[in-house]
């Protein structure tokens, strides 16, 4: 893309004057986030009860996660590059409502199949509302101090969604029923759609078209990879739906790439990737958010079922890492404009793999208070400390009618990353429990009652307390590769990222070009 074309014209909607922003219009901006966000993993701890209520099959009921985060992911590029062209306001409110509907369809669901419509409409609704919503930060705040603090909150919002989620999923499934963790949303939506109007302005509206083939080709890509990786945690890495699902993906993306290439407004403007900062934020954020999801996903197994937490004591377990990753987000963005962004990625990609490595000595003795909670604040104050600088990173340099995109592609990189890492994890995990399994059947064979062992004929499934040592082995092994995965971000951090002397003076206000642009 020419230079010309990142260089527009300041027009009102786009001034110093425009950047302003108050506190309400942050709230609204990271109420809508966190929303998005929490909603991935404030369905988990409902999962049993949906199952029983509608009548999943253990394998079917994956989808009720895998639906809403499929189509989240896959869709997030087009839903940056609708508010670049639509104007974001217009489209950020759209795609509140959409999830709003959908979430009361989904509450209401009386079949299986009505859920999974629901939870796909929902990510439909995500991917619209979610980049449009960090692209209008770029727009209502203004560049230096007041911007970096509006990140701070939001790449809190971002990274703490999860945590606040569980904690939420845990209230509402013990208090009320799991319904309500999709009927929740209906008042937050609607709420924040009325806001909108009164504390956001409209964006400048930049002519141009929908590279509706390019979002075809790298949806339906990443949708197949997604889908071939979780399809290998249960059938193998053999098996001929998997090997097809992957063919698909690499296809599909490499036509989607050379689409790119030719295309005059792509989806994905692929000069982003030439700026080495940029290129290692995505790398980066490809890798934390595959550790992230991991740690959530087999901590809240091996709470509810190896030390038989309730839906609520589960999620209040998680409450500690949801202000660590605050605190830690408002550690890096009051000393970013001093030191810079480098040392929070790498000291906070490191920090998460101290304690994804800390998580590995999980085992059936381990207890929440001796053995985890000191990890998870490792974790998630690392995880915190560098999600400021991560966000940052991603925007910077861009000009603001590709602001949309860019932030479409870190997001889509955060979802795609969690869902491909959580897969791979899983298969690790099935691969480590079927080895201990092996392990002990013999001895349960040796030391249960007849009973038990009548039930285990008949269902082929280990009671306590050799499942407990099943599970806690497979979790041990998929918090090893979780940790690799935290390790190979701080090397990317080390050794690609790289912050000139005057970049810090951008981030103190006192520049006349955006922190890290270097043009194209």
């Amino acid at each position: 893309m020419a230079d010309s074309d990142s260089t527009p014209v300041q027009t009102a909607a786009e001034s110093p004057e425009r950047g302003r922003g108050g506190g309400v219009a942050l709230l609204v901006i990271a109420s809508c986030q966190l929303m998005v966000v929490l909603d991935i993993t404030i369905v988990n701890i409902a999962l049993p009860h949906i199952q029983r209520s509608l009548d999943f099959s253990t394998e079917n009921l994956s989808w009720v996660v895998n639906a809403y985060t499929l189509t989240f992911g896959g869709l997030l590029l087009l839903g940056g590059r609708l508010g670049d062209i639509l104007g974001r306001r217009r489209v950020f409110i759209a795609g509140i409502l959409i999830f709003v509907l959908a979430s009361l369809l989904g509450g209401l669901s009386q079949e299986s199949w009505q859920l999974l419509a629901a939870r796909s409409l929902q990510g439909v609704g995500g991917a619209i509302a979610s980049p449009t919503s960090l692209a209008l930060i770029t727009t209502t705040f203004r560049e230096g101090p007041e911007r970096n603090r509006a990140f701070g909150v939001f790449a809190a919002v971002s990274a703490g969604g999860s945590a606040i989620g569980l904690l939420a999923g845990g209230l509402l499934v013990q208090w009320l029923d799991w319904r309500w963790v999709l009927f929740v949303n209906v008042p937050i939506g609607l709420l924040i759609v009325l806001a909108t109007p009164r504390h956001i302005r409209e964006s400048e509206r930049h002519p141009g078209h929908f590279d509706l083939l390019g979002a075809l080709t790298s949806t339906v890509g990443m949708v197949s990879l997604v889908y071939g990786f979780i399809r290998a945690a249960s059938d193998g890495w053999r098996d001929g739906v998997t090997l097809a699902a992957f063919g698909a993906a690499v296809a599909l993306l490499a036509a989607f790439l050379a689409i790119e290439r030719r295309s005059k407004q792509p989806i994905t403007p692929l000069w982003m990737f030439r700026d080495r900062n940029r290129a290692g934020t995505y790398g980066m954020m490809l890798s934390l958010a595959a550790a992230m999801f991991g740690m959530f996903f087999f901590l809240t197994l091996f709470v509810q079922n190896v030390l038989h937490f309730s839906p609520l004591r589960a999620g209040l377990a998680f409450l500690p890492v949801s202000a660590i990753i605050a605190m830690g987000a408002g550690f890096a963005s009051q000393l970013l404009p001093k030191w810079g962004p480098k040392p929070f990625m790498v000291g906070g990609a490191t920090l998460a793999a101290v304690g994804l490595g800390w998580l590995t000595l999980t085992d059936v003795d381990s207890t929440y208070a001796g053995s985890l909670l000191g990890p998870m604040l490792v974790f998630g104050f690392g995880m915190g400390m560098q999600f400021v600088s991560l966000t940052l990173m991603a925007v910077s340099g861009v000009a603001p009618k590709e602001a949309g995109a860019a932030s479409g592609v870190l997001n889509a990189t955060q979802q795609v990353g969690g869902s491909l890492g959580l897969s791979i994890l899983v298969t690790v995990f099935g691969t480590a429990s079927r080895n201990e399994a092996a392990d002990q059947i013999p001895r349960f064979m040796a030391e249960a009652s007849q009973a038990q062992r009548l039930a285990f004929e008949r269902t082929r499934e280990l009671p306590a307390p050799w499942s407990d040592r099943v599970l806690a082995a497979g979790v041990s092994s998929a918090f090893i590769v979780a940790a690799v995965l935290a390790i190979v971000a701080a090397l990317i951090a080390l050794l690609v990222i790289q912050v000139r002397a005057g970049d810090l003076e951008r981030l103190q206000g006192n520049g006349a070009t955006p922190f890290g642009a270097s043009g194209k």
